[in-house]
């Protein structure tokens, strides 16, 4: 089971917030970094914006590979080499 990390912050007068250092390292954010606020009630999570649009593009894309006949890794990677010598083809 995952750690359970507490930590609080200061809102500041425009609305900011120091993202504690241990909590940044946990989300694996840094400098110029962007998080996403998850809204639930009335709770909030923080997420690292990155992981998040990854994890909403896998359940996207769930099931489509199999539409279109990839079905193992193997096939995936034939369609990458073919596609790339079509492109050095041209």
């Amino acid at each position: 089971m995952a750690e359970t990390l507490v930590n609080d912050a200061r809102v500041m007068s425009k609305g900011q917030v120091t993202i504690p250092k241990n909590i940044r390292a946990v989300l694996g954010v840094t400098t110029g970094d962007r998080v996403t606020f998850i809204v639930d009630g009335d709770s909030v999570r923080v997420v690292n914006s990155a992981v998040y649009a990854m994890k909403k593009f896998q359940q996207e894309m769930k099931g489509k590979a199999e539409e279109v006949g990839f079905l193992s890794e193997e096939d995936v990677a034939a369609w990458l080499t073919s596609s790339r010598r079509e492109e050095n083809e041209e």
